[in-house]
């Protein structure tokens, strides 16, 4: 078996896409005793990495990948037919994207066919290839298994094998999250690919590995995850919207429904950013249709989701005329661009809805500022001609409204530490962060203007 090759330290283990997930997993499978080829498309990237250079927010994750790379237990390359045929174990972590318009969503699976084309064209017998993207439901075996089959000659249980396992990591602590936190899910398309793969992530994972019958319970289980956020999410937002209007703190409310133990509420928000929660209910709504099934609760959890950032923009206008600000001259300051807390990820940030919401009102971009201390250079907000700030003073001085729209811990600060800064004592907290030592508007305290 594989897992004998891991045991004694002769096992090869490509992993194709070194975003986020990809190279978190390649820290786990260098940590297990694996030697590791990360692929990737971006040769910049690749180049960085075989120089030393991991840019990673997690320690760890940094000091594993650069000792492997001096050791030679880890190289990457862009060349994913060679990094096919020099492994055992394949492991694909490239994005499945949406691509939306206004009367339908569809699936990209190029990128994903795009790998397996790859590791189809170096793929040898007794090799491994595990799915770790996020799917619809059937992908692994009617997307990736024909490509595999077809490019390669092969047959999926007799010549190599085929599992899926989805990725349960949140950045900030992915590593840990591999390792130490959660059971591994894993399901093969037969017996012998579940057992292959399963022998092998009980090296990786201490929680353990939790089998399912087959890819599609395995491609679903990540979903459903993920799905359960954004209508636990969307149920706080609409109830929070429900307990500023009663003047009552919704935060109060959730910490005392919370103490119940089958109740579990979740936080309002700005609204529900990354490439996950956001991107999951279309995945299933897609599967969906194509067996005449309706998902009407999904499908409103994630409009009221996607509105939130709209709620935010509004509230903003309404502050500032219920305190006579004049909206054409205002300084309006947005604290994170990040989708959440203490992370450098900006894909399908709120704050994005919320500044392209307050431009579509007549204000103008250079009213505009936008706060991350972790996101270098963003490429929309140049577009738009708004500002990104590093420094936390620089961007609240003399701003007639604050708003909090990333859960970063640098804003965890007393509001009347923020308030002593601007021109203008409006401070909207749209993630329940700042220490409210004086009256602010928050989402979750009962003063949502």
């Amino acid at each position: 078996m594989l897992a004998d090759l891991l045991r004694k330290g002769e096992l090869t283990v490509s992993i194709y896409g070194l975003g986020y997930v990809g190279l978190a997993l390649a820290s786990a499978w260098v940590r297990a005793g694996a030697k590791v080829i990360g692929v990737d498309i971006d040769a910049i990237k690749v180049e960085r990495l075989n120089s030393g250079v991991v840019d990673y927010l997690e320690a760890d994750v940094v000091e594993t990948l650069s000792v492997a790379v001096k050791t030679g237990r880890f190289s990457a390359t862009t060349d994913g037919v060679v990094a096919s045929i020099r492994s055992h174990v394949k492991i694909v972590a490239v994005p499945v994207f949406l691509k939306k318009s206004p009367t339908a969503v569809e699936v990209d699976f190029s990128a994903l066919a795009s790998a397996a084309k790859a590791i189809g064209a170096g793929l040898k017998r007794g090799d491994l290839v595990i799915v770790e993207s996020s799917v619809p439901p059937g992908t692994t075996e009617e997307v990736v298994k024909p490509v595999l089959e077809g490019v390669s000659s092969l047959v999926v249980e007799e010549d190599f094998y085929l599992a899926y396992s989805p990725e349960r990591i949140m950045v900030g602590h992915a590593l840990k999250d591999i390792e130490e936190n959660y059971p591994k899910v894993v399901a093969g398309v037969g017996p012998k690919s579940a057992q292959e793969a399963a022998e092998l992530y009980k090296a990786v994972a201490k929680r353990g590995v939790i089998v399912l019958r087959n890819v599609k319970e395995a491609e679903f289980e990540k979903l459903l995850e993920g799905v359960y956020r954004d209508v636990n999410i969307a149920l706080a937002n609409e109830m929070a919207k429900l307990a500023n209007a009663m003047g009552v703190s919704f935060r109060a409310v959730r910490d005392a429904a919370n103490s119940q133990p089958y109740s579990h509420v979740h936080k309002p928000g700005s609204g529900v950013g990354g490439n996950c929660i956001p991107v999951y209910p279309y995945f299933l709504m897609w599967v969906a249709a194509k067996y005449g099934v309706d998902l009407p609760l999904t499908r409103l959890a994630r409009q009221i989701n996607e509105r939130q950032p709209e709620e935010v923009a509004f509230a903003v206008l309404r502050a500032m005329l219920k305190h006579g600000v004049n909206p054409s001259t205002a300084k309006i300051a947005i604290l994170g661009l990040a989708f959440r807390g203490d992370v450098d990820d900006t894909r399908e940030s709120p704050t994005y809805g919320i500044v392209s919401t307050l431009l579509r009102f007549g204000i103008r971009p250079d009213q505009i500022v936008v706060h991350d201390h972790l996101v270098k250079q963003d490429q929309q907000l140049t577009r738009w001609g708004v500002a990104l700030l590093h420094d936390l003073e620089t961007a609240i001085k003399d701003a007639d409204v604050v708003v909090v729209s990333t859960d970063h811990s640098a804003y965890r600060l007393e509001a009347s530490k923020i308030i002593s800064y601007m021109k203008t004592p409006i401070v909207i907290d749209a993630r329940g962060v700042v220490k409210p030592d004086v009256d602010i508007y928050s989402i979750d305290l009962g003063r949502w203007p």
